[in-house]
C-alpha cells in the first residue's frame, strides 16, 4: 500500500539501500521503509539533508519528494520526468485541450465538490439542501463562482461563524495546510504516473504553479481533509502534531464508494488521473470518473484514523 513519510525531526539523514528508505540520526539509523510502498516523502524539518541516490530511486517509482514551509504548504517539489511510456502523446493531447473541453471539465470537478462539502455538512449533523441547488446551478467553466458562493457557506457551518481559511495562520489552518499538502502530493503523482504534466491545468493557470493540474483535480478530495481536520480540533488537537500527521497520512487509504465496489482514496485519485488522460485524447468531458462521496460520510472511519496508534 502506498504510504506517506513525514519526515520532521530535525537533523535526520534519508537514504537509499537495498530497495528501502533509511531515516538515520548521527549515523545511526532510526528507521526503514521500502521504497515501492512510499507515494511521497514530505520534508518539515530543519537541517535534513539526503542523498541524490534517494531522490533517484523515489523518482524511478514515481514517489515525489515534497519540501514544506513553516506553515506546512509545501515551497518545492521534486517529481520524475518519465511517468508513463506513451507521455509524449499524451502530454501533447493535454496541451492541446480546447478552452470548450477543459471549462466542462472544470464544471464537472466545482459540482463534485459541491456535492463532497454537503455530504461533510450532513456528516457534521448540518442541513445541505442549499448546496444541491448550487450544484445544479454551476455552468461551463463555472463562470458564476458558484465554487466561491459554496465556500461561503461551507466554512462557517463546518468550523464556525468565526473561522476564516487563512494559509498563513496558525491552528485548524495549519493543519488544513498540512492534510492538503498530504493529498496534494497524492494526486501529483497520480498525474505524473498518468503521463501528463501537473502545471497544465484545466483551470488553475497561475504562471508560478507547477502542480496546476494537481489542484485542479484536488478540489474534491478537499473535504475529507476539512472533516478530519474539525474532527481533531474537537479533541484538542490544533497543531500539526505526530498523531495529526499519522491521520492525515492514513487519509489516503479510506474507503470511498466507486464505480466498481468500495475503492480507497489512493485508487480515486488514479482513476481521475486516467480518465482526465481520456477526456484530453477524445475531446470528451464525459469521461472524467469524478469520486463520489458517500450519502453522509462515515465518522467513525475518520475518528478511527484519529485514534490509530
Amino acid at each position: 500500500m502506498d504510504r506517506i513519510v513525514d519526515i520532521a525531526t530535525d537533523g535526520r539523514h534519508l537514504s537509499a539501500h537495498r530497495g528501502f528508505l533509511i531515516v538515520s540520526e548521527e549515523r545511526i539509523e532510526v528507521g526503514r521503509i521500502p521504497l515501492d510502498d512510499v507515494a511521497a516523502v514530505i520534508v518539515h524539518a530543519h537541517g535534513v539533508t539526503w542523498s541524490t541516490n534517494l531522490v533517484v530511486a523515489l523518482a524511478e517509482r514515481g514517489a515525489l519528494m515534497v519540501l514544506c514551509g513553516s506553515n506546512h504548504a509545501p515551497v518545492a517539489v521534486c517529481m520524475p520526468l518519465d511517468g508513463h511510456h506513451g507521455q509524449n502523446g499524451r502530454m501533447r493531447a493535454q496541451y492541446q485541450a480546447g478552452r470548450p473541453l477543459t471549462k466542462q471539465i472544470w464544471r464537472d470537478i466545482v459540482v463534485a465538490k459541491i456535492r463532497w462539502q454537503a455530504a461533510a455538512l450532513e456528516t457534521r449533523g448540518h442541513r445541505a439542501e442549499a448546496f444541491d441547488f448550487l450544484a445544479r446551478s454551476v455552468q461551463s467553466g463555472d463562470k458564476g463562482n458558484v465554487e466561491a458562493q459554496a465556500a461561503r457557506r461551507y466554512w462557517p457551518l463546518l468550523m464556525g461563524q468565526d473561522f476564516r481559511r487563512d494559509r498563513t495562520a496558525p491552528g485548524v489552518n495549519g493543519l488544513l495546510n498540512y492534510g492538503y499538502t498530504v493529498l496534494r502530493s497524492l494526486v501529483a503523482r497520480a498525474v505524473v504516473a498518468a503521463g501528463l504534466h501537473p502545471s497544465i491545468g484545466v483551470h488553475h493557470a497561475n504562471r508560478g504553479n507547477a502542480f496546476a493540474l494537481a489542484d485542479d483535480l484536488i478540489e474534491p478530495f478537499r473535504p475529507l481533509v476539512d472533516l478530519l481536520a474539525v474532527a481533531m480540533a474537537e479533541r484538542g488537537i490544533d497543531d500539526v502534531t505526530p498523531e495529526a500527521k499519522r491521520a492525515f497520512a492514513g487519509l489516503i487509504a479510506l474507503d470511498l464508494p466507486g464505480e466498481e465496489g468500495v475503492t480507497t482514496v489512493t485508487t480515486a485519485t488514479n482513476r481521475l488521473a486516467q480518465s482526465i488522460v481520456r477526456c484530453f485524447e477524445t475531446g470528451r468531458a464525459a469521461e472524467l470518473v469524478l469520486p463520489k462521496p458517500p450519502a453522509a460520510m462515515s465518522r467513525d472511519g475518520l475518528d478511527a484514523l484519529i485514534a490509530c496508534p
